[in-house]
């Protein structure tokens, strides 16, 4: 009988952080998962051929200050292409923003710019967050489409964390994106890209507003782990001959399937 490992939920989250920093920085912080940033959109197959982010969307790290989709991080360029088309979420006149974490670093704010402006700040004065961070926004002042840049201030380092969310504010009418591959996802990191992906964008392209994809049926306790899927909290699932349990609701992405790295996550049953 598999023996039950039963950790509170702080010192999982703990020990994947530790966990990530020690042994591979590219596994380690956190990104917006919903509306779905750039990055996660490329980690979903939603967007194709986006290079090394499609692997770690939590990766975007870069000194303070910047107002770029990369923080000014020349291995993810790819996020301030304009011309790839970047779908839209449709949003009212607020929207919450939630963030997947991996390394749970002291935080100074969050914050949050619409055209170059700072249109709301989250103060946590330093404090450690947790596996899951939402903010709503009000985004009443603008309408049509808009790129929201979300910003994680680190506490005790010189760097953000850096995301650009594409919105529709107050729009109607939009099309859901093509979703991730629902095959469980390999032990290796993909040395390919997702093979479901958009019409191939071009330089001139009209940015079109999309939907996130979103899950209209719960999967069967027990069913495989899989990218670009809703879970909640108590879903079971299996992955490499194991069942896991949700322990924080969020849509996976590949390089996220349950193990080591994503205890806060998954409670190994």
């Amino acid at each position: 009988m598999r023996r039950k490992i039963a950790y509170p939920l702080a010192t999982l989250g703990m020990v994947a952080s530790t966990l990530a920093v020690a042994s591979s920085p590219a596994l380690a912080h956190g990104y917006v998962s919903s509306p779905p940033s750039r990055q996660a959109l490329c980690a979903a197959g939603t967007v194709a051929n986006c290079g090394a982010i499609q692997f770690e969307p939590q990766s975007v790290e870069a000194p303070k200050g910047s107002k770029q989709c990369n923080g000014g991080n020349a291995n993810f360029t790819v996020l301030n292409d304009e011309s790839r088309n970047w779908p839209a979420t449709t949003v009212g006149k607020s929207a919450t923003f939630n963030w997947v974490l991996t390394a749970r670093h002291r935080t100074a704010t969050w914050v949050y710019y619409v055209d170059g402006a700072a249109v709301a700040t989250f103060n946590d004065n330093n404090a450690i967050p947790s596996a899951t961070v939402s903010h709503t926004v009000d985004l009443s002042r603008f309408s049509g489409r808009k790129t929201v840049l979300a910003v994680w201030n680190i506490g005790d380092t010189v760097n953000a964390f850096y995301n650009c969310v594409d919105v529709n504010i107050g729009g109607s009418g939009s099309t859901t994106p093509t979703t991730a591959p629902t095959t469980a996802a390999p032990t290796t990191a993909p040395t390919t890209a997702p093979t479901t992906a958009p019409t191939k964008p071009t330089a001139t392209a009209t940015a079109t507003a999309t939907t996130a994809p979103t899950r209209t049926t719960a999967p069967a306790n027990g069913t495989a782990w899989a990218p670009g899927v809703s879970y909640r909290t108590g879903d079971v699932v299996s992955y490499e001959g194991v069942s896991y349990q949700c322990r924080q609701g969020h849509t996976s992405i590949r390089s996220w399937e349950p193990g080591i790295w994503t205890l806060a996550l998954w409670l190994p049953l």
